[in-house]
């Protein structure tokens, strides 16, 4: 099988999509080769049977030149190789622009969505692709009847418990961008109240914040000064995709603050991976969780059942806590290793080249 593979960003170090690149990986493992058509690359560590065209958005090419650049490298593939079927991932512009071209040459287009967003762009995607994939149905918001849900491609070979159980206060941990929607103010509030009752917990904040959710993040580390945080909640900004394993792997536990409608935060699942308490205020999470969704779920926007939640688990014994982590870490491994997603999107893939095979729609 040849792949074409539309990629909003192709870099190994980038600190929000660098997963994508061991995505590509995992899939070139199991075809003939792959095409990648980026928005932009960076660091770029890929197999060898892997071709990275970049449409230019890291030499701050104008959009229209982007897509000038686009079709420039579609019609290049398309004329030096077969192609036998299109992933586009997370970026269903890409999906509307290559439509048009690729199915009059009976190049089936399969597009991965995970958002709770439902744009004008998706819903053309979503007409113009032969299948659609999601993590599961809560993740995908438009018409479910060409959706096949596979998990959310975890790689636990990166991301695997520590060898050793870390030294020091408990360490809160929180991964993503400064953001409101990811609600880090939530965090920082709980660790206030969990302080006040005599808990010497610390607080680790990784991410930074996009340019315009800065006047939040400069709002955000005032509100830590005038709760007297200072030197208790660290700000590490962006880091480097890889190096991320290091802080899960330190921390007591992961807390995400996305709403309760919320697509799956990778983050959480990532944490997981690493055997540690994941919790969240996103009831997607449910299913991963299992029978221990109740002890991690919080109320959004609730640092007082956040603290009351993290005071259970601090009771637990040493021995207690690493059972629930390799409890954690088996569930995700089952529902979203990344090799087990790859092998699910493989048969997505066969079947829109072959109608009638292929996952089971959601």
């Amino acid at each position: 099988m040849r792949l074409l593979l539309f990629n909003l960003a192709t870099d190994a170090a980038d600190p929000i999509l660098g997963f994508t690149s061991r995505w590509i990986a995992s899939l070139a493992a199991r075809v003939e080769s792959v095409d990648v058509i980026t928005m932009r690359a960076g660091l770029v560590d890929l197999p060898g049977n892997v071709r990275v065209y970049s449409i230019g958005k890291e030499r701050g090419y104008t959009r229209g030149r982007r897509a000038a650049m686009f079709y420039r490298h579609l019609t290049h593939i398309l004329r030096q190789h077969r192609v036998d079927v299109a992933f586009s991932h997370m970026a269903p512009i890409f999906t509307v622009m290559a439509g048009p071209v690729l199915r009059p040459r009976g190049i089936p287009v399969v597009t991965w969505y995970a958002h709770r967003q439902l744009t004008a762009t998706l819903r053309l995607a979503h007409h113009l692709s032969s299948r659609m994939v999601s993590i599961n149905p809560a993740s995908y918001p438009y018409r479910h009847d060409k959706l096949t849900c596979i998990g959310h491609g975890i790689d636990t070979t990166l991301f695997e418990p520590a060898e050793v159980a870390p030294a020091g206060p408990p360490l809160l941990l929180s991964v993503g961008r400064l953001s409101p929607i990811k609600d880090p103010l939530t965090l920082v509030r709980a660790v206030a109240l969990l302080r006040e009752r005599g808990h010497d917990v610390r607080c680790v904040l990784v991410g930074d914040a996009p340019e315009r959710d800065r006047a939040f993040a400069r709002q955000l580390r005032e509100d830590v000064r005038a709760m007297g945080l200072d030197g208790v909640v660290h700000f590490t900004g962006a880091l480097p995709y890889e190096a991320v394993g290091h802080w899960y792997r330190r921390c007591f536990a992961h807390v995400n603050g996305s709403p309760a409608d919320h697509a799956l935060d990778k983050a959480g699942l990532e944490a997981m991976a690493c055997a540690k308490p994941s919790l969240s205020s996103t009831l997607a999470f449910r299913e991963t969780m299992g029978h221990r969704a109740d002890h991690l779920i919080f109320r959004h926007g609730d640092p007082a059942d956040l603290a009351d939640k993290l005071m259970a688990l601090l009771a637990f014994s040493p021995a207690e806590l690493a059972g629930i982590g390799r409890e954690l870490r088996a569930r995700l491994v089952e529902m979203h290793d990344l090799e087990g997603v790859a092998d699910k999107l493989l048969a997505v893939f066969a079947g829109a080249i072959t109608p009638g095979r292929g996952g089971d729609g959601a």
